[in-house]
């Protein structure tokens, strides 16, 4: 798969792509029929909100055969090679970010390049973050927002936040939010479940607390260059893969029925 010119374009002035429906219904139903299994696993690479309910589920393509396979989805993979104008990337993390109904946490203001240079030691923002809906998301459960070109001045300052969720963030401080925001904007990132976001790593973003009855589930891959891989090993494996084969792209249908065994 390949964006045209207006959607490079888009993307370099934005700092992110809205890909609606970019995945059919069987493919999302593949990718959401794992996860009450890997929810339940007693694994340091599940998060859990305050409340006890999971925040965020990670390693997933080392734990589970359909996750290992949409790591190298061609939609996801092609796109990212064409706009780093590279072909030698890594996969960086893996992870679903789940906002459950009436208890998903807020995840602050902040960008990732951010916690990638400070505890990865990642030295260069060229990470990018490929999303795919696992839920329809609305303006009611907690969609991602993203304040447009927030990328372009180069990463803002940011403080480690331990206090405010389960999961410690290096956040941007009000004042500066206010002040992108008010310049910029800010779009929620909303559509039905199959709808792809791909936005890079210095562009600020964050989204609110889910208080509706319909949860929120967002699979996340990002790649990163092998010439701009993580120097540290501050975090564990499953939060930054050590792991720097580049990634091949598989058959556009990979995650079909019948593709595991065609494999």
């Amino acid at each position: 798969m390949r964006l045209s010119a207006e959607q490079l374009k888009r993307f370099h002035e934005d700092g992110f792509l809205i890909l609606p429906s970019l995945f059919s219904k069987d493919e999302v139903a593949a990718l959401t029929a794992a996860l009450p299994g890997l929810y339940a696993e007693d694994t340091p690479a599940n998060f859990r909100e305050k409340n006890g309910l999971v925040r965020t589920t990670m390693g997933l393509h080392l734990r589970d055969a359909t996750y290992a396979r949409v790591v190298r989805h061609p939609r996801l993979v092609e796109p990212a090679m064409q706009i780093l104008e590279d072909r030698d990337l890594y996969i960086q993390q893996v992870k679903v970010n789940v906002k459950a109904a009436f208890g998903g946490e807020v995840w602050q203001w902040h960008y990732d390049f951010a916690t990638h240079h400070r505890e990865d030691g990642v030295p260069k923002p060229l990470a990018l973050n490929l999303h795919i809906l696992l839920d329809e998301v609305t303006e009611f459960n907690g969609p991602l927002w993203f304040i447009p070109g927030s990328h372009q001045g180069g990463p803002v300052p940011t403080h480690l936040d331990t206090v405010t969720t389960s999961y410690p963030l290096w956040c941007v401080e009000a004042p500066e939010v206010a002040r992108l925001a008010g310049a910029r904007g800010i779009v929620s990132a909303k559509g039905p479940a199959g709808t792809a976001l791909i936005f890079g790593d210095s562009l600020v973003h964050g989204s609110p607390p889910n208080m509706s009855p319909w949860n929120r589930r967002i699979f996340s891959l990002i790649l990163n260059p092998v010439s701009n891989a993580g120097r540290s090993n501050k975090r564990p494996d499953w939060q930054h893969h050590r792991d720097l084969t580049p990634v091949v792209p598989l058959a556009d249908d990979c995650l079909l029925p019948g593709a595991a065994a065609a494999e």
